[in-house]
């Protein structure tokens, strides 16, 4: 088995894992990153949601995180350089009843990874169509992990290792303490359909059909449905699909994604047969994988709770900053709004270096939906630009402390967040 060597490890390349990868090259380190798919980019790429969630304070419209989240917006054309609110972004893209904002095309958001990727090239390298198997750990430390992909099983030996697998994958490998707890939020296939021309009875028409379909035995559970029109006006992106699972278990997670196409193939067909508007429609695509929002979380040196959330705790130590709601989606069929419960609205909050830090190995920091939080905070940490900040943050971190030939569980955190704040990220402060 061949063996790379690097200073810095990156697993996975959603949206906390770009962020790490590219925050770990720029501060010097020789990173490598690692994505199971063709491209980075995550839930936005691999499973088509257009949001970048976790960037507005909705009572404000305050960008409550900066950095490379926001980078990203504006080389998209979403947003002006300098933006801090959410006038700063263009009012098409806005979506005010989430405190949101859509990016105009999926497809160019894996060319824009690709492309500051390459910037880097001199840093960071990337293996796509790579996926971590295995890890060795040798004196509380992880030795290596190992990776399948067509040169086969390598070895590969990093100073420090960033879990962005969204399962803690690494995590859990590695012996360090993580929990899953039951229910488990559903997960969502999201697809497209074209030559959609809506009217006013498309919506509620939709929803009627689909109950009918669900009451029937004909479609199982689902929510909404979200028809959005968010990529063209003739074409509808659908939000709807809801199916329980857990995404750790290999079986499990293959029966999902075969009962998330097949649910969003029955949609589509109840549609076109019977909804003002899809007469002409047809299926454009499904996600090559489908969307999860809550599997296995790690334990760390801190949990971020939920009284953290209600009491809007400060820490020192803070890297990043949440502020989405309590987005809780049951497994169950629901019409009238996709979460369940108040839908508390937190200020914006700390997220602590050390919810990042998993107990058990020095040489490894966990950044995106599965860093240590209770399940009831997870539902408003686990969004697209949460986990950004959040990688961009452990990123830094193990950068920092490969140059001072430290771990990342010795370093202080506060010492990161300086880091961060310098290069114009890290967590919210008020005017």
């Amino acid at each position: 088995m061949k063996t790379i060597k690097t200073d810095v490890l990156i697993c996975g390349g959603g949206c906390a894992g770009i962020a790490a990868a590219l925050s770990s090259a720029r501060r010097g380190a020789q990173t490598l990153l690692i994505e199971r798919a063709g491209f980075s980019g995550g839930i936005i790429t691999a499973v088509g949601l257009p949001y970048f969630d976790g960037l507005i304070d909705r009572p404000t419209g305050r960008f409550v995180v900066q950095g490379i989240a926001v980078e990203l917006l504006v080389a998209l054309g979403v947003a002006k350089a300098g933006a801090k609110n959410i006038d700063d972004c263009r009012p098409d893209r806005i979506t005010k009843y989430w405190g949101s904002v859509m990016i105009p095309n999926t497809d160019e958001f894996k060319l824009l990874a690709d492309s500051l990727i390459s910037k880097q090239s001199d840093n960071l390298r990337v293996l796509y169509h790579s996926m971590a198997c295995d890890v060795e750990v040798k004196d509380g430390r992880i030795a290596a992990v190992v990776v399948a992909n067509k040169d086969g099983l390598t070895r590969i030996e990093a100073k420090q290792i960033v879990d962005c697998t969204g399962d803690a994958d690494i995590a859990q490998w590695a012996g360090c303490p993580t929990e899953k707890m039951q229910p488990l939020m559903p997960m969502t296939m999201h697809f497209r359909i074209g030559h959609v021309n809506p009217t006013k009875e498309t919506k509620p028409v939709a929803t009627r059909v689909l109950m009918e379909a669900h009451k029937a035995g004909r479609l199982p559970e689902f929510y909404g449905p979200g028809l959005i029109f968010a990529f063209a006006k003739d074409e509808a992106y659908i939000h709807a699909t809801r199916i329980a699972g857990d995404a750790t278990d290999a079986a499990d997670l293959s029966r999902a994604e075969m009962q998330g196409r097949a649910d969003a193939w029955t949609m589509f067909r109840e549609w076109k047969a019977r909804v003002p508007g899809f007469e002409d429609s047809y299926f454009i695509s499904s996600g090559p994988y489908i969307g999860i929002r809550e599997s296995r979380r790690i334990v760390g040196e801190r949990v971020l709770s939920l009284e953290d959330l209600q009491k809007t705790t400060h820490y020192d130590d803070a890297v990043a900053t949440g502020c989405w709601f309590l987005d809780v989606h049951p497994q169950k069929t629901t019409t009238d709004k996709p979460f369940t419960g108040s839908g508390f609205q937190p200020k914006p909050y700390d997220i602590s270096y050390r919810t990042l830090v998993p107990k058990g190995v020095s040489n490894l920091l966990v950044a995106g939906r599965c860093h240590s939080v209770s399940k009831e905070a997870t539902a408003s940490s686990r969004v697209t630009v949460t986990a950004m900040a959040m990688g961009e943050a452990a990123g830094c971190g193990a950068a920092i402390a490969t140059k001072a030939q430290s771990e990342v569980a010795l370093l202080d955190g506060v010492k990161v967040r300086e880091a961060l704040v310098a290069q114009n990220a890290g967590p919210f402060t008020e005017a």
